[in-house]
């Protein structure tokens, strides 16, 4: 009930723009955004660096409503990806379709994206295409792979394990040699499309799981959990599996002693640092992914 709660919240744009521009919000999102600049995400990322951890920076948006602002989201992460460069940096960027124009025309948000995968490539980075609602999901993948038979090994898919469809989609971009980060889904979705129960949704995620690690290009577990980490370290061990074959993958923010703990055992560790103005429903989707997030932030609303 609470998780769905917070996921309806996420979709109400009068609370939004008051969250968004209201003074006092940024006592609730520091925990979990870098900040509002692209140089607050730089700094983010040095910090990372020194603690031997990766990042993803993801320049916070989605749904654009014209070209022209498509563009700019295009020019933002060109500018990130340039600074990621300057300074050296071991991390990549995350990128939602809908903020580079897939509902407007998929032509322009494929051109938007071509110019990010080119510069990423030239840099030898990568681009990691999240993915948003199960509406999205066959377009997102077109365009994924598309972007692959162009620029082999420099673009990542996100494949969400709530869906019911997911093991198929693995199977397929395993078949061509297209990474794939693994999550448990953060959207509101019917019973048709989607496991309903967590208990449901953990078991295929960790089916989903073994199945990357084992037949997939570089893949990223990206969890919180600490049952689903706890068996992924399981299975690495008892399958003898090399480090370098995989990646887990976290959130700024979140759970930083399982990422000091996997970091400290010697696992690459990626973690995706958001930043920019429009937070609201990222934040509300990771409220809505784990209660202990309200928890902690109601502990200190009430110290502060």
């Amino acid at each position: 009930m609470l998780r769905s709660s917070l996921l309806y919240l996420s979709e109400q744009s009068w609370l939004r723009n008051w969250m968004e521009t209201s003074a006092a919000s940024r006592k609730l999102t520091s925990r979990f955004v870098a900040g509002q600049t692209l140089s607050d995400g730089i700094t983010v990322l040095r910090k990372l660096a020194a603690e031997k951890t990766l990042g993803t920076l993801d320049c916070l948006g989605e749904n654009v409503e014209s070209t022209e602002d498509a563009a700019a989201s295009r020019d933002a992460y060109l500018a990130a990806l340039s600074e990621i460069e300057a300074a050296k940096l071991p991390a990549t960027v995350s990128i939602k379709l809908t903020q580079f124009g897939l509902d407007l025309s998929p032509e322009v948000c494929e051109t938007n994206v071509l110019a990010l995968v080119q510069r990423a490539k030239s840099m030898q980075s990568r681009v990691e295409v999240d993915m948003e609602s199960s509406d999205y999901t066959d377009r997102t993948l077109d365009l994924v792979k598309r972007m692959q038979e162009l620029f082999s090994g420099h673009v990542r898919a996100v494949i969400q394990a709530y869906l019911f469809r997911s093991e198929a989609d693995i199977r397929m971009l395993s078949s061509l040699r297209i990474p794939v980060r693994l999550c448990k889904g953060a959207y509101r979705e019917s019973a048709s499309v989607a496991y309903e129960q967590k208990t449901d949704v953990d078991a295929n995620y960790v089916k989903l799981m073994k199945l990357l690690l084992a037949e997939g290009t570089d893949p990223a577990t990206a969890s919180h959990d600490e049952r689903i980490i706890d068996e992924a370290l399981r299975h690495i061990g008892e399958q003898k599996l090399d480090p370098e074959r995989f990646e887990f993958q976290m959130l700024y923010g979140i759970r930083r002693d399982l990422q000091r703990k996997l970091v400290s055992q010697g696992f690459r560790l990626r973690l995706y640092v958001p930043y920019g103005d429009a937070w609201y429903p990222y934040f509300m989707r990771r409220l809505a992914e784990r209660p202990a997030n309200l928890i902690f932030l109601a502990k200190n609303l009430v110290r502060s």
